[in-house]
Formats: C-alpha cells, sequence, structure tokens
C-alpha cells in the first residue's frame, strides 16, 4: 500500500511527495481509518515506527478550514522537545493547508504564547504544565475542542502531570474522540484508559517489550565510573564508525560529569542536553547533533521519548536504566528509517540486576563482550558503585565457635549461687533478729 491509497487529501498528498514519503509505516496503515471513524483509539507501538504521523494524518484530513480563534485539535506531549518535534511535523503536512497550530510548553516567555493563542489556532501543541497555566488563567478556551490526542501518556504519568491531564481533560467536551499513542502500555496507563477512554479500539503492532530486531545489542561488564570513562574514550576513537552517537546517563548531574570528562580529549564534538539546561540550549544542542556539528550528544531520559533524531549509528547506555522500558526507549533512537543500528550497555555489578529485567522483557539475552586489551581498569569505587557482599553487617555476622558443650554446660565460678542465709547469718555482729510480733517499748498514745 501507498499513501494516494488511502483516503488522503490532495495538499496532504503533495506535502508527503515533498517529504519523498511513499509508503505508509504499518501503525499507520492500521491507524488510519480507525480514527477516521471517529472511535476512541489507543495505539501501541514501537518508537520509531511513525506513531505521530498515524494521528496526525487522518486528523489533518478531517480538518476544515475554519475563522474560529479556539482550537480544535489539542494534542498533549510530555517534554517541550517532543512538542516541538510534533509542531514541526504539523507545520510540514500542512505545507498546503491553511492551518493555524500553536505550540505551548515552559521555560519561556508565557506573554509571546498567550499572544499566539489570542491570535486564534487550530491545533495546540502542549505540555501539560504550561497548557494549564493558560486555560487557568481564563485566555484559552477548550470548548471547541473535538480531537484530544495523548502522546506518551505512560511518561506524562511519571512526570507527575495525572492531577493537571485529569483537571485538563474535565474542561474539554464530553463529545469528543480521545487518542492515545504511546511504545508501552503499563497498568498504570490501563487504569487511565479505563476511566477516561469510552470503548477504545485498541491497536498493537508490537507486543510491549519487543525490541526492534535489526538493531544490534551488545554489552560489557564495566565496575565503576573511571572505568565506563576510559571505555567510553576507546570506542568513541573509532571516529568513521562511531559518526553520530547518543550517550544516555540516568540524572543531569551525572551527565555534566561525564561531559566534563570526555570533552578534554573530543573538543568541539559533544554536546549534553538535560532539564536543567535552557530551552535555547536544548534547542541549539539538539540542532547541532542533528546537523553533524556534534557527533557525540550526552542526554537523560529527557529525549529517549518521541523524538526523532536521524541517523544515529550508536546508542551507548552509559549507565543501565532501572526500569526495562526505558532501556527499548533509549536503543530504539538507532536502527530508524529502515537503517542498521548498534546498542552498547555498560553494566557494573549493581545493574546487574537491571539487565536481567531487560533480558526478561525482551525475552532475549544481551550478548557480553570481553574488554579491551588496552582499557585501564580503575580502582576508585563511589558509594554507589561499590560491590556489595551478602553479609556486610557486622551484627549479621557469628562468630566460630570453637568447642561445644552441647546444649547443658557446667556454670561459671562468678555466677555459681549458694544459699548463705541472710545477712545475720553470715555476719554475727547483726545479733539475733527481733520478733516480728513483739514490740520493745508501749506505744506513745496520740492525742
Amino acid at each position: 500500500m501507498i499513501f494516494e491509497e488511502l483516503n488522503l487529501s490532495k495538499p496532504l498528498l503533495k506535502a508527503l511527495a515533498d517529504l519523498e514519503y511513499i509508503y505508509p509505516t504499518p501503525v499507520q496503515k492500521k491507524a488510519f481509518s480507525v480514527v477516521m471513524s471517529g472511535r476512541d483509539v489507543v495505539g501501541i507501538a514501537q518508537t520509531g515506527t511513525g506513531k505521530t504521523f498515524a494521528y496526525l494524518l487522518p486528523l489533518l484530513t478531517q480538518l476544515t478550514f475554519s475563522d474560529q480563534k479556539d482550537p480544535r485539535i489539542l494534542i498533549l506531549a510530555p517534554t517541550r522537545e517532543l512538542v516541538l518535534q510534533i509542531a514541526e511535523e504539523v507545520k510540514k503536512l500542512t505545507k498546503y493547508k491553511q492551518v493555524r497550530s500553536v505550540e505551548i510548553y515552559g521555560g519561556t516567555n508565557i506573554n509571546t504564547q498567550k499572544q499566539l493563542v489570542f491570535n486564534g489556532a487550530d491545533v495546540i501543541v502542549a505540555t501539560p504544565g504550561r497548557l494549564f497555566d493558560l486555560v487557568t488563567s481564563g485566555l484559552l478556551r477548550l470548548k471547541s475542542i473535538q480531537k484530544l490526542v495523548i502522546d506518551e501518556v505512560d511518561e506524562m504519568l511519571n512526570l507527575g502531570f495525572r492531577a493537571q491531564i485529569i483537571s485538563l481533560m474535565e474542561r474539554l467536551p464530553a463529545k469528543r474522540q480521545n487518542l492515545m499513542f504511546s511504545a508501552t502500555l503499563t497498568n498504570d496507563v490501563g487504569a487511565f484508559i479505563a476511566n477516561s477512554f469510552q470503548n477504545p479500539i485498541k491497536i498493537e503492532i508490537a507486543a510491549h517489550g519487543t525490541p526492534i530486531e535489526k538493531i544490534i545489542q551488545r554489552a560489557y561488564h564495566v565496575p565503576n565510573f573511571n572505568t565506563k570513562v576510559n571505555l567510553l574514550e576507546i570506542l568513541l576513537s573509532a571516529q568513521d564508525e562511531f559518526s553520530k552517537v547518543l550517550v544516555f546517563v540516568s540524572t543531569k548531574k551525572l551527565a555534566d560529569r561525564l561531559y566534563e570528562q570526555v570533552v578534554k580529549k573530543f573538543p568541539d564534538q559533544i554536546g549534553v542536553i538535560h532539564s536543567n539546561k535552557s530551552q535555547n540550549t536544548r534547542i541549539n544542542t539538539l540542532k547541532r547533533f542533528q546537523e553533524g556539528t556534534h557527533r557525540v550528544l550526552i542526554a537523560t531520559d529527557i529525549i529517549a521519548r518521541g523524538l526523532d533524531i536521524t541517523d544515529v549509528t550508536h546508542v551507548i547506555n552509559f549507565d543501565t536504566p532501572e526500569v526495562p522500558g526505558d532501556y527499548i526507549h533509549r536503543i530504539g533512537r538507532t536502527g530508524r528509517a529502515d537503517k542498521d543500528g548498534v546498542a552498547i550497555t555498560f553494566f557494573n555489578e549493581k545493574e546487574l540486576l537491571f539487565q536481567t529485567e531487560i533480558e526478561r522483557l525482551m525475552n532475549k539475552g544481551i550478548p557480553m563482550e570481553s574488554l579491551p586489551a588496552n582499557l585501564i581498569i580503575s580502582h576508585v569505587f563511589s558509594e554507589d558503585e561499590k560491590p556489595t557482599t551478602l553479609y556486610n553487617k557486622d551484627y549479621l555476622k557469628t562468630s566460630p565457635t570453637t568447642k561445644s558443650q552441647g546444649a547443658f554446660h557446667e556454670k561459671k565460678g562468678k555466677n555459681k549461687k549458694i544459699n548463705l542465709g541472710g545477712p545475720r547469718k553470715r555476719n554475727p555482729k547483726y545479733g539475733k533478729p527481733a520478733s516480728r510480733h513483739k514490740t520493745t517499748k508501749p506505744a506513745t498514745p496520740r492525742f
């Protein structure tokens, strides 16, 4: 099947031709007619399978021209980066169609966004937090929303947006179409759907946790941070092979620490991105990585969800994610658009448990590689990296018994007790004790 076989409008087909898109992906083919029917939809598909176009194509096909100010389509996304990417996709598809789209996200001047909303919009792409601010201010009204899309709802719930999403949904018209597209479907998300959607049709292209088969996975058992840095530098030295590399770390602090170490050896080739960076810095860093100015991008999981970064040759998990699903999202940044990709993971001793959970989720083992012969092994461990032993508490240790005396044994001399009587019996100077019932002098009368 090609896009021309779908019931797409001519402006959309022309925009797709400009983008050189000919064949719809499985999720796009399966979702198109279902979304067009007006039913609520839950779409589950692997990262990189075209979920964004899967809901944008039918929604934009049905969107007719209107000069009203209030938006008719609302798309919620967990991060600013994903909002910007979705908004960019909307602009690409509406190149020959008059559609007003506005992106709303935090970390930038709210007054500018207020003006854009006041001017009028057909499509709003937003993060829940900033959208909630605009709605409660009374400037943005949601009474005309006909289509609601929640992109990566599980990530939004993890980020603590549940209350804001529920409050926003309560302000929407009761008669609307709800769409949710994600790479995972957790129990928490299932409960959310049950309470918010009406008999949704479920579209599942690949079972949750199934890795993209064309990604070559391998792993190294590396003891600590310093050794991981040394191994990363050895790998990155093969610049022809490692030409566009995403390095994932778990925390913002670790991202900055790793950047400071690696940039010394590879100046002007490394970028770093996390939520503490300003919005302009994050946008420019992504742009430099996308364009090839930066060969390596160190990132937290903020860009593991939804962002379409093309031609990534390698994903390196500098540390192993605790949540197995996050591993799938990370490695899904490579091996996209029918290209091969490589995912490399560094495990230390404490991360071996995470490895087991990941392999159980994928129903597939990750091949372990031998460490390079020229790798310098560091013996410096942080508190979090120190290997654990089963009994590392003194009170859990038992002293060895040198000589067993059975259940009964002779008491030590100091513990033996002999009944020697009271103090008068033991010491004669106290004399004979007085009779308990005999008084020595008459009682003095009391008046």
